[in-house]
This record gives structure tokens, sequence and C-alpha cells, in this order.
């Protein structure tokens, strides 16, 4: 019967503060693809963003609408790395996020696993950029 199920995780819900300001990190600092920007109506969007190669897989921006989701907006992990973005060429896209102006929390470091290292969004949203061996 599991042979005959087929899912996916199609979209990742991230509390932002600005649909635009979230818009524009993600497709000009990290080279995100727009998606989706539908207008809802009474202030609410359907904003979906994604990398190049996703496979299907895309954030979802959803702009807090209360203060308690306001004060979650950039500590949606409590301070743990929150979501990883896999390379296949993780010096290329380093230095592009660099050159973008991206925050790195540390040098990149080569590791048993992968080659990697932790940036954050424009909300301070803990990443990994990694690259496994």
């Amino acid at each position: 019967m599991t042979a005959d199920i087929k899912q996916q995780i199609a979209c990742i819900a991230l509390l932002v503060a600005d649909y635009d300001e979230a818009i524009a990190f993600y497709t000009e600092k990290l080279a995100f693809s727009l998606l989706e920007d539908t207008d809802l109506g009474g202030g609410k969007r359907w904003v979906r963003v994604a990398p190049p190669g996703s496979g299907g897989t895309a954030l979802l921006l959803a702009k807090a609408s209360n203060p308690q989701q306001l004060q979650q907006v950039g500590d949606q992990a409590g301070g743990r790395v929150f979501l990883f973005l896999q390379s296949n060429d993780f010096w290329r896209d380093y230095q592009q996020m660099r050159a973008n102006g991206v925050t790195f929390y540390e040098e990149p470091r080569e590791e048993s696993y992968a080659t990697v290292v932790v940036f954050s969004d424009l909300y301070g949203n803990k990443w990994d950029l990694i690259q496994p061996k």
C-alpha cells in the first residue's frame, strides 16, 4: 500500500516582517526565483520563492499578522540552524552570497560529510550553505 503513496514537502512557511523586503533578499542576495506573488486581499499575499533547481520545494513567505508571530520573525528555530541550502558548487555560491552582502557567522569549514558555513537571512534565521561530499 505505501508504494502507491506519493508525497513531498511543497512549501515551508517562513515568517517575515514585510513581503517586499523578504522578496528582495531572497531574489537579490540568494538568487532565488520568485515563483508566485498573489494578492489574497486584506494585506495578505501568497508569496513563494525557491532556489534554482529546487525540485519543487519552496519557501512560503508568510507576513507576521499579530504580535506573537512578529516576535518569532528571525527566531523560528530558537537560535538553531533552521534551513539548509544545498549547493552543487559551494565556493561559487559562497563567493556570490558574500559579494551580495549576506552575513556569515563563521568561515567555511570542511567536515567529514560536507563543506559548510552558517549564514543568516535578513531577519537572523540561521541557515547552512552546504555541499555534501
